[in-house]
């Protein structure tokens, strides 16, 4: 696909090295077609790292896409340059009287706090509620989706015993639905995190439907308002190797880290990481684009609402 990207992004050489198509806003104004606006609010602390494995799964569609990287003005990130976040992001400020096609909200460092006590929950809710209004179609990941359930719909989350982290199967619920158009009875999604939501609360509230879930690791997507919000547990955005870096990083600051489950040979770290998630985490992005935002999103993308 096209994508439409600001010129110098980091991203743009690291996917290309990858063979992955991407094109800056130099090229891509020579082309007499709408793309589709797809903002991103990226709250993970490597920005660099998520801006690029979400561009990668962006980039299997023919479609052209603008994308535009939205920060918070309540938080400064600690781990990427203030010079990136000036160059590639505007604070929701300076973009909350524009339109959206689609947009994503990431996972975030804050799970095991209270929604009220993360110190920029205010302006979530903000971005939460204009999201309503002004994006055709939007995926919450992990994180995010446990803060969109709880804030839209009164859903709670609950600590978990165990962190909840490897890669575990998934079953689509109803394969019919578009999102899940050429995928396998199972799908593999890695997942990171210490909380979680319970399938009671989904299947009580008659606004939300279960599309996917696991034996293993519980509440895997659901869908709200007919496909116009995602929401999903895990992170099928995630680069092979990104729980190895998580997991050689806590274990060399903790003693009770254990591996990620189903992600190294024969579970032994000592192993390589096996990928088992790329081709539906492509098919599903891609489906997400043409189904839910292409399709659903008016012409004039001012007539969103």
């Amino acid at each position: 696909m096209p994508l439409r990207l600001p010129d110098r992004l980091p991203a743009i050489d690291i996917l290309k090295n990858e063979n992955i198509f991407v094109m800056d806003n130099s090229r891509a104004t020579t082309q007499d077609i709408r793309p589709l606006r797809i903002a991103i609010l990226n709250l993970m602390p490597l920005k660099i790292t998520t801006e690029t494995d979400l561009i990668r799964l962006l980039s299997n569609t023919p479609l052209q896409l603008e994308i535009s990287f939205m920060k918070l003005k309540s938080h400064t990130p600690k781990n990427t340059p203030i010079e990136h976040m000036m160059m590639f992001y505007r604070d929701f400020a300076e973009m909350r009287n524009e339109k959206y096609d689609g947009m994503i909200v990431t996972g975030a460092p804050v799970e095991q706090l209270e929604f009220e006590d993360v110190l920029y929950w205010d302006e979530i809710k903000e971005i939460f509620t204009w999201a309503r209004t002004h994006v055709t179609s939007t995926l919450y990941i992990c994180w995010a989706a446990q803060a969109g359930l709880y804030y839209y719909y009164g859903v709670p989350k609950y600590p978990l015993a165990m962190k909840m982290f490897g890669i575990f199967p998934q079953t689509p619920l109803d394969p019919k639905l578009p999102i899940f158009r050429g995928f396998d009875d199972v799908f593999m999604m890695p997942h990171s995190r210490h909380t979680e939501i319970r399938r009671e609360d989904i299947l009580a509230n008659p606004e939300l439907t279960l599309i996917a879930e696991s034996e293993d690791s519980g509440v895997s997507i659901v869908m709200a308002r007919g496909g116009r919000e995602f929401f999903i547990t895990g992170h099928l955005e995630y680069a092979p190797n990104t729980l190895d870096n998580e997991y050689k990083r806590d274990k060399d600051v903790r003693k009770d880290v254990a591996p990620p489950l189903n992600y190294y040979k024969n579970n032994n770290p000592k192993n390589p990481p096996m990928v088992t998630w790329r081709s539906h985490a492509n098919l599903f992005y891609t489906n997400w684009v043409n189904y839910y935002v292409y399709q659903e999103t008016p012409y004039n993308i001012d007539d969103i609402k």
